[in-house]
């Protein structure tokens, strides 16, 4: 600090040159030195003053609380409207759960009889599956005999065939399928 003020006092003592430049002293500045410097500190500095600067602050920042508050408010009030529905809806199940209660004892009971009544007919059912099981079985029985007696015919006449087929039947009988596979592999390209 006392350099500072060592070198103003000194730059004070030396005029200058005949140039332009600032004069640090203000008791040695004249009238014209003042207008100049107060006119170019109005004309750049217009709008910015301290207070009117500060009281632009202040009023954005009431404006922004005040919109946080109505915004609380608003979504508090929603948020109360919601519990209420809440509640009403709260109210209407436990009063249809009641009922559902109710009903279903009433309900309970006639199933248990329903329950009962099904299983006395259905033990008297079990006495057709009886039957048909025994009606099935015959028919499954005369089934394989038919099956038995299909095979054994079957076995006779590919003994018959065996028995009567020569080699020269043989092979005119293989002779004729090339040809019908020659027929189709030719349809086929």
């Amino acid at each position: 600090m006392e350099n500072g003020i060592d070198s103003s006092i000194f730059l004070s003592y030396w005029p200058s040159a005949g140039g332009f430049g600032f004069n640090t002293n203000i008791l040695g500045t004249n009238l014209i030195n003042l207008s100049v410097v107060l006119g170019v500190l109005i004309y750049f500095g217009k709008g910015v003053c301290a207070g009117c600067i500060l009281s632009n602050l202040l009023d954005n920042r009431k404006q922004k609380i005040l919109n946080t508050i109505r915004n609380s408010e608003e979504l508090c009030k929603g948020a109360t409207d919601q519990l209420e529905k809440a509640r009403t809806r709260l109210r209407e199940v436990e009063r249809r759960a009641g009922e559902i209660r109710v009903n279903g004892y009433s309900q309970i009971e006639r199933e248990k009889e329903d329950l009962i009544n099904a299983a006395y007919e259905n033990l008297e059912r079990l006495e057709d599956p009886k039957n048909e099981t025994v009606h099935f079985e015959q028919q499954r029985a005369i089934d394989q005999v038919r099956q038995q007696v299909s095979r054994q015919a079957l076995r006779r006449a590919l003994g018959t065939l065996n028995s009567r087929l020569n080699s020269e039947l043989h092979l005119r009988t293989i002779n004729h399928s090339i040809g019908l596979l020659r027929a189709m592999r030719n349809t086929t390209d």
